[in-house]
């Protein structure tokens, strides 16, 4: 399993390409924008495309959605329902109707032989999810390093954050935290150094 961070679109999202490299295939996590550079990646990598995960369905988050989808036709695209069933229209870009799939708590999707596990964790948005794989959180906008996502934009609860962060001090051992803005951390110092995570334990 190989994980490689670009920094997109125009608010600098984390976009993550998690590969397969035995049988070449990848993942694009939150393509943001900038499809041209993000495809040169995978080219250069020698990877095929194989599906698009939206930890969310914010502009920044899926700007780059329809570039991919031109050069991977019928790609799959996995969003939660709560982002895209009444949700902010300046958010998931309109696509066919046969290559968005809806996933939710629980759900495991395959990147080659990679497992990939949806926790969903509302908050910043009604439909966010944190993707959890091996020893990485693909945490969006739930969890930053030292902070949390915003919660005024629709659907979004300072309630239901504090609830996901919560849950994600909860998890076992520790972890890689991959956000989806600014730098890399880990779940242990955020449950030692964040303030969000530390008020959402403490409650």
């Amino acid at each position: 399993m190989q994980v490689k961070t670009m920094q997109v679109g125009p608010l600098g999202t984390n976009c993550y390409i998690l590969g397969d490299e035995t049988e070449k295939v990848c993942a694009v996590i939150d393509p943001g924008g900038d499809a041209d550079a993000i495809l040169s990646t995978l080219k250069a990598d020698g990877l095929t495309l194989s599906v698009i995960l939206l930890t969310h369905g914010h502009f920044d988050h899926t700007g780059g959605v329809a570039g991919l989808e031109k050069a991977f036709p019928n790609t799959t695209v996995y969003i939660n329902r709560g982002d895209v069933e009444g949700a902010d229209p300046q958010g998931f870009p309109p696509l066919p109707a046969d290559v968005v799939r809806f996933y939710g708590e629980g759900d495991k999707v395959m990147v080659g032989s990679i497992p990939v596990e949806v926790l969903h964790t509302p908050g910043h948005s009604k439909g966010s999810v944190v993707l959890k794989t091996g020893d990485i959180l693909f945490t969006g906008d739930t969890l930053f390093r030292g902070s949390c996502g915003r919660t005024d934009f629709p659907g979004g609860s300072y309630e239901e954050i504090m609830a996901s962060l919560k849950r994600l001090a909860a998890l076992p051992g520790d972890y890689r935290v991959c956000p989806g803005h600014e730098g890399l951390s880990t779940l242990e110092t955020e449950r030692r150094q964040n303030y969000y995570m530390r008020a959402a334990v403490e409650g």
